[in-house]
């Protein structure tokens, strides 16, 4: 079952640059930075009520994060749907047909358990499912 909408992925070419529009501009509460190296992304979440916004800088040139800005510019990265059984919900998504980027979980920022549909399977659209540590 799905929670909830945990958060919105923006890709971004600097933190520095776009961290302003956000705290200054839309008064949001940053929550912190983080660097997520299996990821090769520097991350900052900001709080939006109950949902956050996540922003994704690359720090590699051959980060996923700096393929997809150099390919679609800035912008809408993904949408992140918090789950209680990450490995339940993966393999629910399988026996629906759903194609996985991941057929297991990796840890992802803030030591979330990760895993992504491939966007062909959800109408064009990166959707991460996303079980956070209890605690």
């Amino acid at each position: 079952m799905i929670n909830k909408v945990d958060h919105i992925g923006i890709a971004v070419k600097s933190l520095e640059h776009t961290l302003p529009f956000y705290t200054d501009v839309l008064k949001l509460s940053l929550l912190g930075i983080e660097e997520v190296d299996n990821q090769k992304v520097k991350v900052a979440f900001l709080k939006a009520g109950e949902t956050k916004i996540e922003l994704l800088e690359p720090t590699s040139e051959d980060s996923p994060i700096a393929g997809f800005i150099a390919k679609r510019g800035e912008g809408i990265h993904h949408v992140a749907l918090g789950v209680a059984s990450i490995e339940e919900r993966i393999a629910e998504m399988k026996e629906q047909g759903i194609r996985m980027i991941d057929d297991k979980p990796r840890l992802g920022a803030l030591g979330a358990q990760i895993a992504f549909m491939h966007p062909k399977s959800a109408a064009g659209v990166l959707v991460e499912l996303c079980e956070k540590k209890r605690g």
